[in-house]
């Protein structure tokens, strides 16, 4: 995994939880298919996220028959000039929204390859990668969409989304945390580094960070459902549910969490994660 291209942090010096490396995979595994779960009844724009984000030019709708429009019209103009940057950017915005993975790559390699010095075509492109599961060829790509002297905040949280992915949770701490030195409080980014610490079973520091990010009056769905996963974890599912039902409809909250319920009592792992929100 590269490393994050900022000074380091002293989240570097955080010895790593002493437990078998087969566990903590398993572990790993099953909270980030939770973590799927949580937010898989969220607004549609959140669906091809579980951490990072970048912008792209256009505000996208929050609804499924928004972005199917919103892809259909920046499709035609894209169609017309598969090199106009904006056209490009947006139509692949919504076909990720849309878990077209494959199709949103294609435009935005397209993009990328007439536009090999574009940071922000690269960020998009490193983005696109990612969700479509080629998180090697994203990690490099998005590693050259800043530099040193110009880091940018959601490139390296998007770094951070990566390496979680690929079960580096300590470098995507590190990438998170640099991301909050340029954008202090910025609760997308305190949400993908408390979802990073559950991640990697540290409970109580990714619940206590989710709720200061919930804390932000900028807080959106997918902060309050990533918290409400972390207490669920702990076993705190009142608590969970109702913060669930600030977002979804009380039938939606109750069987959003019966479904983390249910994938924790069917796994072998639950008496590690409750061991680990214990620790510390």
């Amino acid at each position: 995994m590269t490393q994050p291209i900022v000074a380091k942090s002293r989240a570097e010096s955080v010895p790593p939880v002493k437990s078998n490396v087969r566990q903590t995979s398993r572990l790993s595994s099953l909270l980030l298919s939770i973590s799927l779960i949580a937010i898989s009844v969220t607004s549609c724009a959140n669906l091809s996220d579980v951490t990072g984000s970048i912008s792209a030019p256009n505000q996208m709708p929050g609804d499924e028959q928004g972005i199917r429009a919103f892809t259909q019209a920046w499709g035609q103009r894209y169609d017309k000039n598969p090199k106009d940057k904006t056209s490009a950017m947006n139509y692949a915005k919504g076909l990720r929204a849309l878990t077209q993975y494959a199709q949103a790559i294609a435009v935005m390699e397209n993009l990328a390859i007439n536009n090999p010095k574009d940071q922000e075509i690269l960020a998009a492109y490193g983005k696109a990668l990612a969700s479509g599961g080629r998180l090697q060829e994203a990690a490099d790509v998005l590693q050259k969409a800043h530099t040193p002297d110009r880091p940018n905040w959601s490139v390296l949280s998007a770094q951070g989304s990566v390496a979680d992915q690929m079960g580096d949770h300590l470098s995507a701490q590190q990438y998170y945390l640099a991301a909050l030195k340029i954008v202090p409080g910025e609760p997308s980014v305190m949400s993908n580094l408390g979802l990073s610490y559950a991640l990697s079973r540290n409970l109580k520091e990714a619940e206590a960070v989710l709720r200061n990010a919930n804390q932000s009056p900028q807080a959106d769905s997918r902060v309050r459902q990533n918290l409400a996963l972390v207490l669920s974890l702990e076993g705190k599912f009142e608590e969970a549910e109702a913060i669930s039902r600030q977002d979804l409809s009380a039938a939606d909250a109750s069987a959003n969490i019966q479904q983390v319920r249910k994938m924790i009592s069917q796994s072998n792992s639950w008496g590690q994660i409750s061991k680990a929100a214990q620790q510390d």
